[in-house]
């Protein structure tokens, strides 16, 4: 017998599990039992109710109603057309391109097994085209006394081979009315998994019930053990759907247990508490304001002031849309902390954003940042930028305000975490763009505290994250959300411009461009990268030459500089900013694009986020189709910041009825950020939610949807919540315990635990 915890090659053999951690690092009963699969074959059954998407993967089974071999029309060899009748409402077409090849085993009448890719040919009717096949017995036909050879093709073959043993092949289990399908690679087919699971569901022993059972009752819960065996070999549909309710469930459960021991963690943390003054820097830099802030705004300011008068570390994410005011909010926060003689750090993802902080948060101040010059107010303090590239001795005298307590507001890239940057009082921690700085960085800059004590946690994102995906990635986190645009601030219109199939639109962003030049005011082209030796130059060293000539061509910033500055935009001020550039280049070009003395700045996305030019109200993204509609939304963000409405322009060669331009159509028609969140996250999938990964390549969850599941986990939450509140640590509920361990590895467990 085997339990979930035993080793695959005790169970299955050496080379078996070998070529599973090999393509799928699995090392255990559990791993393979929690590789579920992708869908099911079905005997009979309507597909679906909706058709099939271009380039899905089906496999089916049913009865060949008809065949037709006809040759083919400008080669060599012939076709076979089939109908098989899978129980749908209409047959499911068929092609094989070596029609004559297998006409004598795709007969009229058989049953078979088809697995291949849809295609939409020009016919509204869908295909499978030259797919993988194998033709089944007739029920109660299928013992190995009856069968010693397999006919088909390609991978489905290999699955009946799986089947075979001493006394033939046993063709039964395709009598099944539902047939799983795997994730597979090259070298583990679906049938090989399929094939190792049974022999792992055969020798396995009775599983523990991890979860209470009133909380199955109340649920309506199936019990673990049946939920894994019926996910894998199901006996009716209904079988599918409940085995996927319970194991969704654990998965959520397995993710806000995580949460629910970290939330407990930092209510076990002490911070010192940081109470509003009414006779501080705060309050003077409050009547100095030369706006109204909005209710929203306000609202924020005093769930932030609140936080901050407790003697636990406040930890909230402060969400807020392109221009919604958020460093406004974090400053006035700051300032309620300087007035209670502490420090705080304000960590930004580049040079660019950090220099950019500390022009704007020094021109808000005014002589309230000023302390130490002479014209200082009574309650000012200081500001010191700390960055990489600064000179030695710019560094030296930042860094001795930051120890000696002199700079009440330390600004910096990643450099502040560095070991020789110490604080004299630190007493809170700001992290603008969350997504840009990994759990580790915030923590190392979060141990530079005092006396034990955590300091206050605020982190700032303008790239809205829906409710779910909040819920399930920071459930430490208190949520504020900015919805208002302070008074002031423009509406931007988005628009696509098809360069491939409408080129006279391109020329006429660029007069658009020119217009607004005219008019006093100032643009953005951005571009997707920085110049030809960075995908072209180090591509060449790995790639062949027919790999590179397939390669999409991009417009890189270089040469979009060289070809505005020559050619449409010649008599305009054109500047260039890129990473690769110095700092002290950087910081010149911005200051010039700040002063007006630059017209049109060509650049990468290093102006993707806090970059505050009011004059800007036109930003042209060059070959738009590459950029992520959550950076889309954030690069357009950098016009209509002032009293004059922006223009984003869209600029792609895509086909234009791809899903690409479909997701460009999508970002042009919206300026609502969470809903522009919700599609990207489609798109892209959930990506490893629970590791630093952010695309969709590596999933740790495999059922949950945390767009769709907020039901279930709201009900997690809750049940995780009550259960850590009595038993920290899990000491008196081990399937639990084992269970989380077993759906977050210990990898990503520490880096949940550091965030």
């Amino acid at each position: 017998m085997a339990t979930l915890a035993d080793r695959l090659d005790h169970v299955l053999g050496v080379k078996a599990a070998e070529s599973l951690q090999e393509s799928f690092d699995m090392q255990t009963v559990e791993d393979l039992l929690r590789h579920y699969p992708l869908r099911y074959a079905t005997q009979g059954q309507p597909l679906t109710e909706e058709e099939p998407e271009e380039g899905a993967h089906l496999t089916v089974i049913g009865r060949i109603t008809k065949t037709d071999l006809r040759p083919m029309k400008n080669r060599r060899g012939s076709l076979l057309k089939v109908s098989l009748d899978a129980g749908g409402a209409k047959p499911v077409d068929i092609t094989f391109f070596n029609g004559d090849k297998v006409r004598h085993l795709v007969k009229e009448g058989a049953r078979a097994m088809m697995s291949g890719t849809v295609h939409y040919w020009r016919e509204k009717q869908w295909n499978l085209s030259h797919p993988d096949y194998l033709i089944l017995p007739e029920k109660g036909e299928g013992s190995v006394e009856s069968l010693t050879s397999v006919h088909g093709g390609g991978a489905l073959r290999g699955l009946a081979q799986s089947a075979k043993g001493a006394g033939g092949i046993d063709m039964s289990f395709f009598e099944r009315e539902f047939i799983p399908v795997y994730p597979s690679t090259a070298k583990v087919q679906s049938w090989t998994i399929l094939r190792c699971v049974r022999q792992v569901l055969d020798q396995l022993d009775p599983l523990e019930e991890p979860l209470p059972e009133a909380l199955c009752a109340e649920h309506s819960l199936l019990p673990v053990s049946d939920a894994l065996r019926l996910i894998h070999l199901p006996e009716h549909k209904a079988d599918i759907e409940a085995a996927r309710g319970r194991l969704r469930f654990d998965e959520a459960m397995a993710l806000q247990l995580v949460l629910a021991e970290r939330r407990h963690q930092v209510e076990g943390r002490v911070a010192r508490p940081c109470p509003p003054r009414t006779d501080g820097i705060a309050a003077a830099f409050d009547k100095r304001l030369p706006f109204e802030l909005t209710e929203g705004q306000r609202a924020v300011i005093d769930e932030i002031s609140a936080d901050l008068s407790r003697s636990h570390p406040m930890h909230r994410l402060l969400q807020g849309e392109v221009g919604s005011g958020k460093t406004i909010v974090a400053l006035h926060a700051m300032l309620q902390v300087v007035d209670n003689g502490q420090q705080c750090a304000l960590l930004a993802p580049t040079e660019v954003l950090a220099a950019q902080h500390y022009r704007s948060l020094t021109k808000m101040l005014g002589d309230l940042g000023t302390a130490g010059e002479l014209g200082a107010d009574e309650n000012a303090t200081k500001v010191v930028l700390v960055t990489g590239s600064m000179s030695a001795g710019q560094k030296r005298a930042a860094l001795l305000d930051a120890v000696t307590g002199e700079a009440g507001l330390v600004i910096g890239t990643h450099a502040l975490i560095q070991d020789n940057v110490e604080f004299f009082d630190l007493g809170m921690v700001v992290v603008d763009e969350q997504h840009r700085f990994g759990v580790e960085q915030r923590d190392a800059l979060r141990a530079k505290a005092n006396d034990g004590a955590s300091p206050h946690l605020l982190v700032m994102t303008a790239t809205p994250i829906p409710r779910t995906i909040a819920m399930t990635t920071l459930g430490d986190l208190e949520t504020s959300v900015l919805t208002q645009l302070p008074r002031g601030r423009s509406p931007i219109t988005s628009k696509v411009v098809p360069a491939k199939v409408k080129p006279s639109w391109v020329d006429r962003a660029w007069e658009r461009i020119r217009e607004e030049v005219a008019a006093g005011r100032q643009a953005y082209v951005v571009c997707s990268r920085i110049g030809d030796e960075e995908e072209n130059g180090k591509a060449k060293g790995r790639k062949g030459k027919a790999e590179e000539k397939e390669a999409p061509t991009t417009h890189s910033a270089v040469d979009m500089y060289e070809m505005l500055s020559a050619g449409p935009l010649k008599d305009l001020r054109v500047g260039l900013l890129h990473g690769r550039l110095p700092a002290d280049e950087k910081d010149r070009v911005m200051r010039a694009f700040n002063d007006a003395e630059i017209d049109v700045l060509v650049c990468t996305t290093v102006v993707e986020v806090g970059v505050d030019v009011p004059n800007a109200t036109v930003m042209a993204i060059v070959d738009a189709d590459r950029f992520g509609v959550s950076q889309l939304h954030q690069l357009r963000g950098r016009v209509g910041r002032g009293k004059h409405a922006g223009l984003c322009l869209l600029i792609t060669e895509t086909n234009p009825v791809g899903t690409a331009m479909a997701r460009l159509e999508a970002v042009a028609a919206t300026t609502d950020g969470f809903e522009l969140a919700v599609l990207d996250l489609r798109q892209r999938r959930e990506g490893d939610v629970l590791g630093s990964a952010q695309s969709g390549t590596a999933r740790s969850l495999r059922l949950l949807s945390l767009l769709d599941d907020l039901e279930v986990i709201t009900a997690a939450q809750q049940v995780a919540r009550e259960i850590v509140e009595s038993d920290p640590g899990l000491k008196n509920h081990p399937g639990l315990a084992s269970m989380m361990r077993a759906a977050v590895d210990g990898e990503r467990l520490e880096y949940l635990a550091k965030s």
